[in-house]
């Protein structure tokens, strides 16, 4: 650095901090300083294209074993509201940023983000060119990665990452899932949201949801939409499940290999056909294995709250948050069922799913398991796989997140089918979602509270 750099620094609220170096398993690197704990974090380098809701990215349980590169090139700026964390604590390893505010300016924060970061333990730097650093990743693909506040040998760190292990055939979600069985209801609501979401409908139908490292606002959107919740670990059997005599059976997102979360899916394929089911993300994963789909790891994952995803049964695109490195290949389901399929018997050579949009069809298919499944969504981008439903048993899920946390509310309506679902409904994907979208907010019917210790 420059000494007119320094100069200029030293006028600002920019703290002084230590170096920093990022280095990826090929060799690539980025020089930059340190802004949260001190340390060495490894993991899989991946990068999140939201405009907002860093804290909900930060404190998202899918990000076990990864190191975040934020594009958005300025974060930390309204700082950090503990109610708005999806856990009590980050499972990421590193987060990687252009610029950390370090003096947050907004009524409902708590305190800083690189103060919450030091908290938690999370390794993290700034000053990298995160625009470089992503269309690396793009081009290189996903790799493991270090973050590294007290090592600034670049020879050193590169050995390191190339022997650190990678998250593929790791099962990340058992580090991340409850310990116990336990209730979640309306009193989790978070009372500094109450300003914008309006209370929740009385309790209606029982559920039981499998954490698989379940970010609280998902749960925090089935209470408000009438679901009496018992949370259970991401590895509970079938038979307790059932004996809890449910209405519906919800599987959560979270991190990581699908394949390696077997505890979860083999349990999945015994509750099929014997309970409503919905599952968001890893839970669409553990519903495709139960069902024989395989998998494939994406070359850099869907991270973001702007995905455009075609909804083939409205015709509507929905753009949606997403937070995920593999996916289903719906083709591994079954052969295609021409009548149902727009007369189409083969699926497409090259596996790219958008095949369907251009035909505006949603095809068929038939699973040896479960009889007839639908592929009901279908990703813009690169024509991957993001929602299924089942024809002949009360089953459905999708790949991306709909509760908004962050990201938009297209897919709000995803809640209100689940209980339409549980009532037994089969129209219960029929729903207008562009009026579903703004259930349950009531911005500006209300000016919020003034915070503890403030006047008017």
């Amino acid at each position: 650095m420059s000494s007119l750099s320094e100069k200029l620094l030293a006028a600002t609220s920019k703290p002084d901090a230590a170096p920093a170096l990022l280095v990826l398993e090929d060799g690539t690197s980025f020089a930059g300083t340190a802004c949260g704990a001190a340390g060495e974090a490894f993991g899989e380098i991946c990068f999140n294209t939201s405009l907002e809701g860093y804290l909900e990215v930060i404190t998202d349980p899918s990000y076990a074993g990864q190191i975040i590169a934020m594009t958005y090139p300025q974060i930390g700026n309204y700082g950090v509201n503990r109610q708005d964390c999806q856990r009590e604590a980050p499972a990421l390893r590193g987060l990687v940023v252009r610029d950390m505010c370090a003096t947050p300016s907004n009524w409902r924060s708590d305190l800083s983000l690189p103060e919450f970061l030091a908290e938690h333990g999370v390794v993290a730097i700034e000053g990298v060119d995160t625009r470089a650093l992503v269309r690396h990743v793009r081009e290189a693909g996903a790799q493991r990665a270090v973050i590294s506040t007290l090592d600034a040998d670049y020879d050193s760190l590169l050995a390191k990452v190339k022997a650190s292990p990678s998250i593929v055939g790791e099962n990340l979600a058992a580090t991340v899932s409850c310990d116990a069985p336990h209730a979640f209801g309306a009193d989790e609501l978070p009372e500094s949201q109450a300003f914008a979401v309006a209370a929740p409908a009385a309790p209606a139908r029982k559920v039981v949801a499998y954490d698989c490292g379940a970010k609280l606002s998902i749960l925090h959107n089935l209470v408000r939409c009438g679901c009496e919740l018992t949370v259970v670990p991401w590895d509970t059997p079938a038979e307790d499940v059932l004996a809890l005599q449910p209405d519906g059976v919800f599987l959560s997102n979270g991190p990581g290999d699908p394949d390696a979360v077997s505890g979860t899916y083999t349990q999945v394929e015994k509750l099929l056909g014997k309970v409503p089911v919905f599952g968001i993300c890893l839970g669409h994963q553990m519903i495709g294995k139960a069902a024989g789909t395989a998998i494939e790891k994406l070359k850099f994952g869907h991270r973001g709250g702007n995905h455009p995803v075609m909804n083939l049964l409205t015709g509507r695109v929905e753009i949606t948050a997403q937070n995920h490195g593999f996916g289903i290949l719906f083709p591994s389901l079954g052969e295609l069922v021409p009548e149902l399929s727009d007369g189409v018997a083969e699926h497409p050579a090259d596996g790219d799913l958008r095949f369907w949009v251009r035909r505006g069809t949603a095809p068929v298919v038939d699973n040896p398991r479960f009889g007839r499944i639908r592929l009901t969504h279908v990703n813009l981008n690169d024509g991957t796989a993001e929602g299924i439903a089942f024809l002949d048993i009360p089953a459905f899920s999708v790949q991306y997140h709909p509760e908004a946390s962050p990201g938009p509310t297209d897919a709000h309506y995803l809640f209100t089918a689940f209980s339409r679902l549980m009532e037994g409904r089969k129209d219960y994907l029929d729903i207008d979602i562009a009026q579903d979208r703004l259930a349950g907010w009531r911005f500006g019917s209300a000016a919020p509270a003034a915070r503890d210790g403030e006047g008017e």
